[in-house]
């Protein structure tokens, strides 16, 4: 029996850029890949974690998950969901809207479960994936992002990270194994950090049992397609049947020149093993442009004149300009009005400027950037931290930002600013 499915993950709804909200990114890439449901009417849609980009999502970008989620089942009611929680995501959080969830034929995985008798509770974490006349067709094996604290600790299986990732895909697989029939496909869907794939700087790094990547060894060779998150830049990881789908966004200025896709996956379990697995990249149309221009500050001026003109009116539409420059010199006092006049009028969002040391300048050094930009509320916490001599916890820092984020939003609402 045939399956057909899609393949997508690192959504980071919620997600703020240089202060400036990803909202309608967001919901264009949705606005796209509801389009694609429509039309081809998938069995069913993998979200492999990351689905948020905070632990505590807002209130907005929660409504445009379970949003989308309604939209999705009401073009395609047969279509399962089946989503894990990332590193980025609150597994329990996520957990909690089971109820809600199974209104939209969804399914979200976000913790593990142990027995009373400390052995692995593998019911929620096999997930059956069903065709239109309610017969199985595939079986789905979850694994949310793995904390060390959930995994270790429960029998003489997980004495360590490594020893339980081991245990736990082991005994998921022997299980999912031991159900399937002949004619059914096996899918694993995994939100960690793999070995040989490639990062981007937006990523945030997984330390699990002091590695922070996982060997492709422990994926058994007869499961048929293993769907990845956590890495942005959609790409396989040693053979074709292992993959990211990537992120459906440029998620900063080094993702500027990825391929945003979905994955399109077809499995016939009985075709023979060249034409088992079929894969089919849906390219995600960009809808906000990201530019980084580098050179000396006279190139850098005519890049800036030389980009595109016409006005966009709508402020969170408009196109992201980096700019690093090449100097010996200090900045000028009034660089970035300098930066800004030389842009084309109403098109561009200026978000960053740094002075980068010319290699030619001392070539034993390595080097360095000097940020010209104000200090923000997220510079000055990681300030504060490091002051005190610890280095800044990243989620405590995202907490902190949807609470400045907050601030700033009681402030404009405010009568009289």
């Amino acid at each position: 029996m045939t399956v057909r499915f899609f393949h997508t993950s690192d959504w980071h709804l919620g997600q703020f850029f240089y202060n400036h909200s990803r909202q309608y990114e967001h919901e264009q890439f949705l606005a796209w890949l509801l389009q694609q449901i429509k039309a081809r009417q998938p069995n069913a849609l993998l979200i492999a974690g990351d689905i948020f980009d905070v632990i505590n999502p807002s209130s907005q970008a929660q409504k445009q998950l379970y949003q989308f989620l309604a939209d999705a089942h009401e073009l395609a009611p047969q279509m399962q969901t089946l989503m894990i929680a990332g590193n980025h995501d609150s597994g329990y959080r996520i957990e909690q809207v089971e109820p809600l969830l199974a209104k939209y034929n969804a399914k979200t995985v976000g913790v593990i479960r142990w027995n009373e008798d400390k052995s692995l509770d593998p019911e929620h974490l096999i997930l059956p994936v069903y065709d239109e006349q309610r017969q199985i067709i595939a079986w789905c094996i979850a694994l949310p992002f793995l904390r060390s604290a959930e995994i270790t600790g429960f029998n003489e299986h997980t004495t360590n990270s490594q020893n339980a990732i081991a245990y736990l895909h082991q005994q998921l697989i022997k299980e999912a194994r031991r159900r399937k029939t002949d004619d059914q496909a096996l899918i694993l869907m995994s939100h960690a950090h793999m070995q040989g794939g490639e990062t981007s700087d937006s990523e945030r790094p997984i330390i699990i049992g002091n590695e922070e990547a996982l060997s492709t060894a422990l994926f058994d060779d007869r499961i048929d397609y293993v769907a990845l998150g956590h890495l942005h830049k959609p790409q396989q990881v040693q053979h074709a049947h292992i993959r990211y789908s990537g992120s459906p966004i440029p998620l900063s200025f080094s993702e500027i020149n990825y391929k945003h896709q979905v994955v399109e996956v077809t499995i016939d379990p009985l075709a023979p093993a060249e034409t088992r697995v079929q894969l089919d990249v849906l390219k995600i149309p960009r809808s906000v442009q990201l530019h980084k221009i580098q050179g000396e500050l006279n190139e850098v001026i005519q890049k800036l004149r030389a980009l595109p003109a016409g006005m966009i009116e709508a402020i969170d539409q408009r196109e992201y300009v980096d700019i690093e420059y090449h100097s010996l010199t200090p900045p000028q006092p009034n660089l970035r009005q300098q930066f800004e006049d030389a842009l084309p009028a109403d098109r561009y969002r200026l978000v960053r400027i740094s002075r980068q040391y010319p290699l030619s300048a001392n070539p034993e050094q390595s080097p360095s950037s000097i940020s010209l930009e104000p200090p923000t509320p997220e510079k000055l916490f990681r300030q504060l931290w490091e002051k005190q001599g610890y280095h800044p916890d990243e989620a405590v820092l995202k907490d902190f930002m949807e609470l400045a984020q907050q601030a700033q939003r009681a402030l404009e609402d405010e009568p009289g600013t």
